[in-house]
């Protein structure tokens, strides 16, 4: 039962009831003011620790702001760029909800901390104060009442009736002060009900506004986060398909290093240990250091390096060799060692030491002019055992698998990811490529070659091609559209590099292209997305000759490649591209500027740019060497250039993509930046938007190898002059440093694409084709 209501009439019997119900009310309010004083100091923890949370949340949220990821290669793909920005995203969206987490604490303070104690301060303490007084009052009541009641009835009549008067007058103000204490009770035991609890309200309504801001910003955030996911699982699918292929050429490394090794007709690096020799009595000294030697212009440079000592790099020397010749172990007590004499020295001999006997060989040939034979491994077809071509077999057989695969397998889910039993498939493989039996066979009409082995035998058949699909000579050609920012360009570019391709390979690929995108039309049955197409054929249609870690990091834009041909492929296939996009013209009609060009001391290993984009140069693609293995058999959810290939019907200016790079070697480290040649790759699509044509001459124009066919004949070469347009600091040795102005002599095209060679103030070496217009 609750508290007994002090009824008024009670005090004036006073009763120890009365008492009793009052000291019932009293203990309440002191349980109250306890209460409040409790809750004010939990309180104000809540703040101290909400305001420390935020200050966590704050720190956190700027750590994740100031990371950034960095990437293999030269470019990312759109999902990567979106996971990139993903951390400033996330930085961003806690950085709001802190805002609404400090509304949250002032309305703490202001809705529910300040009105509790300003009640109990007010109410409770005024209550305490009534009772002191009314204690008071008690006490000189009775002890007055007391103190007549003793007088002797012998007094006389006049000092009693002044006793009984002011005992009178004090029993009235005793029980005005009753009545007041009593109503003052009850009162504040009925006002606490509202003014302790609305300022609770109000601050669960302030709690409540709080997660409500934080539910409509998860609400915002729940777009970017679906994005965020499909570009997470895209990039996953890439990944697991790249370390596939990673391991594999590891494997095929390991087995056999020798023929894996990236030689260079233009040069040889690696590990020599160097003789230093010391004032007597001390002797000399080996050290480690790497090693690059330039054939053509036979300048030999080194640095020193200590795997030992963290990686320290020493100063880097350079000088031009006149002759090397092999000691022999009568004149030295070491293996493997070498004399180099040195042309601009006269008189000094280096001695250096090879690692094995195999290296030192290398280096001599090398060092004495002959250049070694690079030949390529034989094709996947060949290893296999099929003769795989371009022909009337080879398109029966594809006509063949696609009709069986749109009769009876399109919504079998996981078509051309889930691959058939390898026996299977070469046997079927072998009959459809059979001259005497391939037109006999009807898959769609027999049941005996199930559905996945049938898809399995045409990516077999694309794999075993003397080369892929869509030929290694375009193959670079190709992924520097994909590598590029402009939507519209990568549709645009690929639409004019598909028909550079044989007539036949374009035949061959747009069947291919109609089909896919067929397959992907019932994605809901078969679960094969435009991007799960890109990730299974890109390595199928487009692969580099060479297979290097570097070439792998690349699989994500043949991805992208695929991708753009299956959703453009009533555009791309349908009609030739513009001939306007055709003739490279100018980029831009205000000259450019020249790019900074990279420190040779920088930590960071980074590929040097080629020079500028000079609005009256054309630039061929740069070749790239050997294979790369077949598709990955993983799903993904969403086209990576599904966003970016939908509007093709606006206009075909695209902008430039971004440069490609190559170094002799990847091994090197930061020690490759100083011996470093850029390549660059600029195609005709990148200048649609202009219809001006250049009026001066090309450099690159004036050695183009379609125009003089340089490659095929050394007989004849062209001795020009050039005028220097923009200033260059020489980054290595063959290289020339030259001031704006600089007049070149017997200019020549180098063997490096995007580079000339030329003579300055009597010295030959090096010029960036785009740094330079002929006179």
């Amino acid at each position: 039962m609750g508290l007994h209501p002090l009824e008024f009439s009670d005090c004036y019997l006073d009763s120890p009831a009365f008492r009793d119900r009052m000291k019932a009310h009293e203990a309440e309010l002191e349980k109250t003011n306890r209460f409040i004083k409790e809750l004010n100091k939990d309180g104000k923890n809540l703040i101290t620790a909400t305001k420390n949370l935020a200050v966590a949340q704050r720190k956190f949220a700027q750590s994740l702001g100031e990371f950034k990821f960095e990437y293999i290669g030269d470019a990312k793909t759109d999902d990567e760029k979106c996971i990139d920005e993903s951390l400033q995203e996330f930085a961003s969206f806690l950085k709001n909800l802190e805002e609404q987490r400090e509304i949250m604490l002032f309305n703490i303070t202001e809705t529910l901390l300040k009105p509790l104690e300003k009640f109990r301060k007010e109410q409770l303490g005024a209550a305490k104060e009534e009772r002191k007084k009314y204690e008071k009052d008690t006490e000189k009541y009775y002890s007055a009442l007391e103190k007549v009641l003793n007088m002797s009835a012998k007094k006389k009549d006049q000092q009693l009736l002044e006793a009984d008067s002011q005992v009178e007058v004090m029993r009235l103000h005793f029980h005005e002060e009753s009545l007041e204490y009593v109503c003052k009770l009850q009162e504040i035991q009925e006002k606490k009900k509202f003014e302790c609890v609305e300022p609770m309200l109000a601050f669960f309504q302030a709690v409540f506004t709080f997660y409500h801001q934080g539910y409509e910003l998860a609400k915002d955030f729940s777009h970017y986060k679906t994005e965020l996911q499909i570009n997470i699982q895209n990039t996953r699918n890439r990944f697991d398909g790249t370390r596939a292929e990673v391991e594999e050429l590891m494997k095929k490394i390991k087995q056999n290093p020798e023929a894996h090794k990236r030689n260079s007709p233009l040069s040889i690096e690696g590990y020599l240990y160097v003789q230093e020799k010391r004032p007597p009595p001390f002797g000399s000294s080996w050290v480690k250091k790497y090693c690059i030697y330039m054939k053509e212009q036979k300048i030999f440079n080194m640095v020193s390096f200590d795997h030992r000592s963290g990686g320290k790099t020493g100063e880097p020397e350079s000088f031009i060799l006149k002759s090397c010749t092999k000691k022999t172990g009568d004149s030295i007590d070491k293996r493997f060692c070498l004399e180099l004499e040195v042309a601009d020295r006269p008189g000094l001999i280096i001695t250096v030491q090879a690692l094995l006997e195999e290296d030192r060989k290398q280096w001599m040939q090398a060092m004495g002019g002959k250049e070694p034979v690079y030949k390529l491994g034989k094709t996947y077809s060949k290893r296999e055992g099929i003769e795989a071509n371009l022909d009337e077999v080879g398109f029966s057989l594809l006509k063949n698998c696609i009709s069986a695969v749109e009769s009876r397998g399109i919504t079998d889910q996981g078509l051309y990811r889930v691959v058939g039993v390898s026996s299977r498939v070469m046997k079927l493989v072998g009959i459809l490529m059979d001259k005497k039996t391939f037109s006999e066979v009807d898959l769609s009409a027999s049941d005996e070659w199930d559905i996945k082995t049938v898809t399995s035998a045409l990516k077999q058949y694309l794999r075993s091609l003397p080369e892929p699909l869509m030929t290694y000579e375009l193959y670079k050609e190709f992924i520097v559209p994909a590598k590029c920012s402009t939507p519209e360009s990568r549709v645009d570019a690929i639409h004019y590099l598909v028909y550079k391709l044989p007539e036949k390979n374009r035949e061959m690929l747009g069947m291919i292209m109609k089909h896919l995108a067929n397959v992907s039309a019932n994605c809901k049955q078969n679960l094969m997305t435009v991007a799960n197409l890109g990730v299974v054929f890109g390595p199928t249609l487009m692969r580099p000759q060479e297979e290097t870690v570097a070439a792998i990091m690349d699989l994500k834009f043949q991805n992208i490649v695929v991708e753009i041909l299956i959703e453009n492929h009533v555009k791309i296939f349908g009609s030739a591209p513009d001939g306007s996009v055709t003739t490279p013209v100018a980029l831009s009609s205000s000259e450019p500027n020249a790019p900074p060009r990279l420190s040779k001391r920088q930590n960071s290993r980074q590929n040097r740019p080629l020079a500028v984009y000079n609005p009256s140069v054309e630039l061929q693609a740069a070749d790239c060497p050997n294979s790369v293995k077949d598709d990955t058999s993983l799903g993904s959810t969403d086209s990576v250039s599904s966003q970016s290939s939908t509007a093709t019907n606006s206009s075909t200016s695209g902008s430039p993509p971004e440069e490609t790079k190559n170094h002799f070697s990847t091994n090197g480290g930061d020690l490759m930046d100083w011996a470093s040649i850029s390549r660059s790759t600029m195609i005709p699509w990148l200048n649609a938007s202009s219809t001006t044509t250049p009026t001066s001459p090309s450099p690159a124009a004036a050695f183009s190898p379609e125009g003089t066919n340089s490659d095929k004949s050394g007989d004849s070469v062209t001795y020009r002059k050039a005028k220097a347009v923009f200033s260059c600091e020489a980054e290595h040795g063959s290289e020339l440093s030259f001031p704006v102005g600089a007049i070149f002599e017997d200019v020549t095209s180098s063997r490096e694409p995007g580079w000339l060679e030329g003579k300055l103030d009597g010295k030959r070496g090096l010029i960036p084709i785009n740094y330079v217009e002929f006179l």
